[in-house]
């Protein structure tokens, strides 16, 4: 009535707004102005065509518009897809309490308007999508109810009243009617139930809401709930399986933390009886020399059995004597039997051969006969699970993802003229340039190396044969220390006719040295010594650094010394650094004797290196030497005719070493990692196995003391328990294959993918719990045989300390020895911070009154 009766009518729209924000419906004054005028459009229309709106849905407003239109008879309008039907005849009861609805509002819309004067527009909504509003109920004829209807709805009303939680359940969101008779779908709740208003009919309308709902088709959102719901299940029970195996996983891992624990414990209780007995061996000897009192008077503490003790200290096994007879023989037949040939005339000689021809027939060891059976039976993980698996063999079989991606892209494919001619003998120049800037930036040289100076070979193995044969004459010979890597003694012997002299290198700790294997210059002075006093002429040293296959990396001090004592002696110095980016762990740092500030003799200095072992591709036969002297460079440079590399590969070797970006941020990342990852793999199997071996941080191999598995410290038993690790399917390199002097000792390579590593190491553990066994039973069947002998010690996972190959502790031992034992072990060792005197008196008063009653005798 007021928008029909002024011309100025935006307050009236601003109140209707204002109505609707109270009922929780926010619009603005415009907004409705926009909505009534086009439901106003609609609502002409309809009229004027006599037909219901598209989609078979209205609105409540039209019956609302019908009866403020009281000259227009209420429209009827067919209800499709069970749409809402208006009835044509509607009760006067239910106009008035329209009518009382609006007048509470404060809408007060009129009863007289002229049905031309007011023009109402519905929107059109198709039954396909959406609608803005709740579905209606089928009908909205609504009649007076009966007495007992009118008392449910007096008492519902109540319970609306009271905001109670029927009414909060029962009364649905769509019951609620915005001022203008449509419905409002984002009216809240709350807002909804506090402003609706109690009208008379309310109780019908919400049993055919009821009735309704139950007669709804199925909704597809149940199923999907349905799904869902069932998914969030499966998920909860998988996720409870997961927990219950990490909760397994973990109980695994502190059994094993435990059973580390107990191990530790073991050898540290161990350790200290070895401390104890060197303490009253020396106390022993203190007392001879003064002779203060007699041996017999010592009283030494009960349960304690000191002469087995000594027997093992003092090397009394057979592998002790057996390198003594070694080492007693002269030099000229020591050789030829650690090289693992004989004397040819032991063999059937061929007369197809010559002399030299039948010695480099027979000229083949374990390694060459396991090599040969492992090409035979190569261990596949698809077509040959059965196979054999390589550990003999010093290959990194970690990166050849990186590599091989590296060596297919475009600018390693050149093919031009000059790599298909004959090059320099010393290899094309731009070769020679980008190696000499290479070995400048790794080996951290004081001045950039010249390129003139480096020579180019297929393989070190190569440059080996090459310097031996122009630096010494037939029947000269190389000083090397042992163990080593076995393929030197074929380089040197098979083309020039040289012999090898060895150092030997103990497991034992005694004098200067502070770890096992140590390299020392007494130990050189020693070798050169004794060859010279049999006539054997030594003209050069080889020195491997990192060392194969100790994997130790000598120190600037220890190298400066090596190479003084070279130079005293004049002798050559060759320093094969082949391993040297293969230094895995940061705490270890690699020194070349190229990066020296200065050389003690630089003419008599020369460096290899290689491609082979640090990148991954021993396939590729690639070596490098660096030599100032030019003589000796001319001489190796004429045999690079039967050695050479050929082009296309010196063109794809140029590009890998100067693409140093992807070396430093791509490869040694990810080779130092794979590296690690696989040496705490064995080392940690090693350990749990109860298994000594020299903890080092370079290089493919671990140095592994078997000792203890063999009846008798012999070559022979350790050559049967190679041939049992063959039979199992497992390829080790024992150390005879390295001349090593002692017995027991084999090197294992671990830089392997994971699965053939676990596959291995349990073919490996198979093999020793077996000999264990067999050992076993033998000692029992013979109880009166010692059972130290070939045995091996303990490890502290960082030093080995040898107990049976300790120097001998007889009347006649040397105090120096046990001085110099007694300090490595100290050195291994928190024993005497852990331990104190008066600690020891609280926990073991008995032993200590003994021990201090002892001392005061001295």
């Amino acid at each position: 009535m007021e928008l029909e009766s002024c011309l100025r009518n935006q307050h009236v729209f601003n109140r209707i707004a204002e109505v609707l924000r109270e009922k929780g419906i926010h619009r603005t004054g415009d907004q409705c102005r926009e909505k009534i005028k086009k439901m106003k459009l609609e609502y002409r229309r309809i009229k004027d065509n006599s037909k219901a709106p598209r989609g078979g849905r209205t609105w409540k407003f039209y019956e609302v518009m019908d009866r403020v239109l009281t000259s227009r008879p209420t429209l009827a309008y067919s209800s499709l897809s069970s749409s809402m039907m208006a009835q044509q005849v509607l009760q006067g009861s239910m106009v008035e309490s329209y009518h009382h609805q609006f007048a509470s509002s404060a809408l007060p819309f009129g009863h007289s308007q002229h049905p031309e004067l007011m023009e109402i527009k519905c929107e059109e909504v198709n039954s396909d999508d959406h609608c803005l509003t709740p579905e209606p109920p089928p009908s909205m004829s609504y009649q007076q109810g009966s007495p007992e209807e009118h008392e449910m709805e007096r008492a519902f009303l109540e319970r609306a009243q009271n905001d109670s939680p029927i009414s909060r359940v029962e009364i649905p969101i769509e019951t609620s009617v915005s001022p203008s008779g449509f419905s409002e779908p984002n009216m809240a709740n709350s807002s909804q139930i506090q402003n609706m208003v109690p009208r008379p009919g309310f109780s019908a309308l919400h049993r055919l809401r009821k009735k309704r709902k139950g007669q709804r088709v199925k909704d597809p959102l149940d199923d999907l709930l349905l799904k869902t719901l069932t998914s969030q299940r499966a998920m909860e029970e998988r996720f409870l399986q997961m927990e219950e195996r990490r909760f397994q996983r973990d109980l695994d891992v502190e059994e094993r933390r435990m059973q580390l624990e107990q191990r530790r414990f073991e050898l540290e209780r161990e350790h200290e009886f070895r401390m104890f007995n060197v303490f009253a061996q020396m106390l022993s000897i203190l007392k001879q020399s003064h002779s203060v009192v007699s041996s017999s008077s010592v009283a030494m503490p009960r349960g304690l059995d000191f002469s087995q003790a000594l027997s093992e200290i003092a090397g009394m096994g057979g592998g002790g004597g057996d390198l003594q007879e070694m080492r007693a023989r002269p030099l000229t037949e020591r050789r030829v039997d650690m090289h693992g040939f004989c004397n040819p005339c032991d063999f059937q000689r061929s007369p197809y051969l010559s002399a030299r021809g039948n010695i480099a027939n027979i000229f083949r060891g374990s390694t060459e006969e396991g090599y040969k059976a492992y090409h035979a039976d190569k261990y596949d993980e698809d077509k040959n699970p059965n196979g054999i698996i390589n550990f003999g063999t010093s290959e990194n079989k970690l990166c050849f993802d990186l590599m091989s991606k590296r060596l297919t892209q475009t600018d390693m494919n050149l093919m031009e003229p000059p790599l298909l001619q004959y090059p320099d003998w010393k290899g094309h120049m731009f070769l020679r340039e980008e190696v000499a800037r290479f070995l400048t930036y790794y080996c951290k040289a004081p001045a950039p190396l010249k390129a003139e100076n480096v020579i180019v070979l297929n393989g070190c193995g190569s440059l080996f044969s090459a310097l031996a044969t122009v630096l010494c004459d037939p029947g000269e010979a190389v000083l090397i220390a042992t163990p080593f890597y076995g393929g030197i003694t074929q380089s040197v012997f098979l083309y020039g006719n040289v012999k090898l002299v060895y150092a030997y290198l103990d497991s034992k700790i005694t004098g200067t040295s502070t770890r096992p294997f140590q390299l020392t210059v007494e130990k050189l002075e020693k070798a050169l010594q004794d060859a010279r006093a049999e006539g054997v002429t030594v003209r050069a040293l080889i020195l491997l650094n990192p060392q194969n296959p100790l994997g130790d990396i000598y120190s600037l001090s220890e190298l400066r010394d090596y190479l003084e004592f070279a130079k005293r002696h004049e002798l050559h110095v060759i320093v094969d650094e082949i391993y040297m980016l293969s230094v895995f762990d940061e705490s270890a740092s690699f020194h070349s004797v190229l990066g020296m500030d200065r050389l003690p003799d630089p003419q008599r200095t020369h460096v290899m290196w290689g491609i082979s072992k640090d990148f991954a591709v021993s396939g590729i036969r690639f070596g490098t030497l660096y030599t100032e002297n030019q003589d000796v460079a001319n001489a190796v440079a004429s045999l690079c005719y039967f050695h050479g590399v050929c082009g296309p590969v010196q063109h794809k070797v140029a590009q890998l070493l100067r693409d140093r970006d992807w070396i430093n941020q791509v490869y040694l990342r990810a080779n130092h990692a794979r590296l690690k990852a696989a040496h705490t793999y064995v080392t940690d199997e090693l350990k749990t196995l109860g298994v000594p071996f020299l903890n080092r941080n370079a290089g493919f191999f671990v140095w592994i003391d078997f000792r203890k598995y063999l009846r008798t410290g012999t070559f022979e038993e350790e050559m049967l328990l190679w041939r049992r690790f063959l039979d199992n399917k497992v390829l080790l390199s024992c150390g005879k294959a390295f001349e090593c002097s002692e017995p027991g000792w084999f090197r294992i390579i671990f830089a392997d993918k994971t699965h053939r590593l676990q596959l291995g190491m349990q073919r490996i553990r198979k093999v020793l719990e077996e000999r264990e066994q067999e050992i076993l039973a033998e000692e029992k069947e013979q109880p009166c045989q010692s059972d130290q002998d070939g045995k091996a010690d303990s490890t502290d996972e960082v030093i080995f300390v040898s107990r049976h190959q300790e120097p001998t502790c007889s009347s006649s031992s040397n105090l120096g020895d046990l001085i110099g034992l007694l300090q490595q072990q100290m050195r291994s060792s928190d024993w005497l911070q852990k331990n104190t005197a008066e600690q020891f008196a609280q926990e073991k008063p008995e032993i200590y009154d003994v021990f201090s009653k002892l001392v005061g005798k001295q």
